[in-house]
């Protein structure tokens, strides 16, 4: 393997990795001293489902690229509307709801092309290899 193989197969990994423990870190807004502590228990397991749904995909992209590529690129393309009207409705600035896709949808869609390189990547060496 070399080095660039390895790049093309950790890489999305990694920054999956990164995305989902930044996408987490909202999840601790559950916690609020006038709630009692099985509430916050409550509302932190339910922010944290975007995270465990992300989780599920990245396994399956791990051992199936193409179509956890395909299913990170849906979500990242789907989302960013979504997130900007979302955000835009809030705060009324198109730079702050650029930023925060950028953020939020911009590394899944980016995992997503690194998934289904690293499947074209396996593909051609297998097709050499042949």
């Amino acid at each position: 393997m070399t080095i660039n193989s390895r790049l093309i197969y950790w890489l999305p990994r990694i920054i999956c990795i990164l995305a989902i423990s930044f996408i987490s870190v909202f999840a601790l807004d559950a916690f609020d001293p006038n709630l009692t502590l099985w509430q916050q228990i409550q509302g932190f397991a339910i922010h944290l489902v975007p995270s465990f749904i992300l989780l599920l995909i990245l396994l399956i992209a791990w051992k199936r690229e193409l179509l956890g590529g395909i299913i990170f690129l849906i979500i990242g393309i789907v989302l960013s509307p979504l997130i900007y009207m979302h955000n835009y409705r809030m705060n009324g600035s198109v730079g702050t709801s650029l930023l925060i896709i950028t953020t939020i949808t911009f590394p899944f869609i980016l995992v997503g092309v690194l998934f289904i390189l690293g499947y074209l990547n396996k593909r051609k060496k297998a097709k050499v290899m042949d």
